[in-house]
């Protein structure tokens, strides 16, 4: 049973699945919106919501949090841009919208952007 697992490993180990979350973020930061697999798309909502809410206050303290969890500096200015955007909005930044199956291997997929 699998009850207190709420993070999805995505078969893969620990490095491997914070450097696909942080890939995630950058793209979604960059184009606006992505087309990933509904669970990549879960998986990212919560991260990217909360770079955007640290984004918001622009102090000293937020960019090192940034870029710690971002990984680069120009991720975390990236991040830091989109948060510009969402200055008066309290949260709820980011939307997930279904799509069809893929049709090599029929993982459901969707478009995660921002609102």
């Amino acid at each position: 049973m699998r009850h207190h697992n709420s993070v999805r490993k995505f078969s893969r180990e620990t490095g491997q699945r914070r450097a696909l979350l942080r890939s995630l973020a950058e793209a979604i930061a960059t184009h606006g919106k992505i087309m990933t697999t509904v669970a990549k798309a879960k998986e990212l909502r919560p991260f990217i919501e909360k770079m955007i809410t640290i984004g918001k206050k622009n102090t000293l303290t937020s960019k090192r949090f940034l870029v710690k969890n971002l990984g680069t500096v120009q991720r975390a200015s990236t991040v830091s841009k989109c948060a510009e955007k969402y200055a008066d909005r309290a949260g709820g930044y980011t939307r997930i919208v279904k799509l069809q199956d893929r049709m090599e291997d029929g993982s459901p997929m969707a478009v995660i952007e921002f609102v």
